[in-house]
């Protein structure tokens, strides 16, 4: 139920003179028409917002902090790396970085080799023949 509201208002029926009122369910729509206050009425929300039915503060659940493994890695694992220094960290990436750079190269220098000792040959292969141009010239008409 919204705040300002006395009944319960949805989409579901639909009552018109100059205003749209939707109502929830009938039970609503019947005090509605018969002009009964929902003040009076205790399931209402202005019932319970007049008689202090409601309490001001909202319930909340604390969220408690756990520690716990991770898939791949162990709790222990995870406790060193997050008391690690941040110059060790750093040190382990640009090793790492520069682990994987070696070995593109490595393997870039493995493919130029290969290329020079086979000489590529124009023209040996098979030709790919083009099959008949398929579709209008594509104009505007």
């Amino acid at each position: 139920m919204r705040a300002g509201l006395s009944f319960a208002v949805l989409v579901l029926q639909r009552y018109t003179e100059e205003r749209v009122f939707l109502f929830a369910n009938s039970k609503c729509k019947y005090y509605f028409h018969n002009r009964l206050k929902p003040a009076k009425l205790t399931w209402t929300a202005m019932y319970r917002r007049q008689h202090k039915k409601l309490s001001g503060k909202r319930h909340h659940t604390t969220k408690k902090p756990y520690s716990r493994s991770i898939l791949g890695a162990t709790l222990e694992v995870i406790q060193k790396r997050r008391t690690e220094k941040a110059e060790v960290c750093d040190a382990a990436w640009e090793a790492a970085l520069q682990k994987t750079k070696d070995e593109k190269k490595a393997k870039q220098a493995e493919l130029m080799a290969k290329a020079q000792r086979q000489p590529r040959q124009r023209g040996s292969g098979p030709k790919a023949t083009r099959g008949p141009k398929l579709g209008g010239g594509g104009g505007k008409r």
